[in-house]
């Protein structure tokens, strides 16, 4: 697929999906102050009778009880126009205080490459810390959603210079980068008594700088020696999941992602005309990025503790971003 859109589009995108999302909220709220006679009463949705998974990209507030243990295996295909990444991503969580969880998410990954060396192998990627602190939690009857404050920490790794001839083996940055997030969660129910799960995700990236050598996922030669930095980041999710029934659940986030300007700076040589090499400097910028996209899935679960999710998310490219389409299983287990 080889759709480009503007830059600028992606906003005008996510203010339909939060138009949405209040449409929502307004059609759920009573068209009279005065409540029905008992004869007349609609049926509302327990919430003990809404079994989730969460949506396919948005983070939940909610931290867990202490001593309990969130896993969340995914297995992914992010397929480009010339490439397919075939990764795993799995989130562990625990909860280990009131209000406050921690985790770690690994990455293993391998890539295949039109008209270039595919992956020697399966390869680790960047690994994550995670730390959540849980400020509110929702109540029916309360305006108030469940907020909650999140802080990773992605270590560098994954190899990401040194490829020589196979820079599919590529499967990191190579730098420390610290989020911060802010996640938000709520539910409404609407006219037909069913529930909508709402949640938002704000977060924020800053990366520290890196020595390359050689080939590298920066786009640099056998023989550069120097430095990378890549840009700060920040994004965007809105998502919201509707409880068809107890075990049934359809989902959908909208995303949007701002990259900062990627600087790689150094030395590579050339060899002019046959001659002996000769040294020159490389100063090269990415120039900043955006994409936005969407990911509909589909939720299934056994127990309130047990389900398992399919979907798709679709990037639609954007400003320095091509297009992508990562179909995606996740296994969603509480104990």
């Amino acid at each position: 697929m080889e759709v480009l859109v503007k830059a600028h589009r992606p906003v005008p995108a996510l203010l339909r999906l939060v138009v949405f999302a209040l449409l929502c909220l307004l059609d759920s709220l009573p068209l009279s102050a005065t409540p029905l006679p008992a004869s007349e009463e609609v049926y509302q949705q327990s919430r003990e009778d809404a079994w989730w998974t969460g949506p396919m990209m948005a983070n939940s507030p909610e931290t867990g009880s202490p001593g309990h243990v969130l896993a969340e295996p995914y297995l992914y295909d992010v397929r480009t126009p010339n490439a397919n990444s075939y990764g795993s991503r799995t989130y562990l969580v625990y909860g280990l205080a009131n209000n406050f969880s921690i985790g770690i998410i690994p990455v293993f990954g391998y890539n295949r490459v039109d008209g270039g060396a595919n992956s020697s192998g399966i390869g680790l990627g960047d690994f994550t810390l995670q730390a959540q602190y849980q400020f509110t939690h929702f109540h029916e009857g309360s305006w108030v959603p469940s907020t909650a404050l999140m802080i990773q920490e992605t270590l560098p790794t994954g190899d990401y210079d040194h490829l020589g001839s196979r820079p599919a083996d590529g499967m990191g940055s190579g730098v420390y980068t610290t989020t911060l997030g802010f996640n938000a969660q709520t539910y409404v129910w609407l006219r037909n008594g069913r529930i909508l799960r709402l949640r938002l995700n704000l977060t924020a990236s800053w990366s520290g700088s890196t020595k390359v050598h050689g080939v590298s996922v920066y786009g640099t030669g056998n023989t550069f020696s120097g430095q990378a930095r890549p840009g700060n980041s920040y994004g965007i999710d809105v998502a919201a999941e509707y409880s068809l029934t107890r075990r049934w659940v359809l989902a959908m986030d909208g995303l949007y992602n701002h990259n900062g300007n990627t600087r790689v700076t150094g030395a590579d040589t050339i060899d002019p005309f046959g001659g002996p090499p000769l040294p020159r400097n490389l100063h090269m910028n990415s120039g900043t990025s955006d994409y936005w996209g969407v990911a509909p899935a589909v939720e299934y679960n056994w127990t309130p503790n047990i389900g398992v999710l399919l979907g798709t998310r679709v990037i639609f490219g954007g400003h320095r971003t091509p297009s992508s389409i990562t179909p995606a299983i996740a296994l969603n287990v509480v104990h």
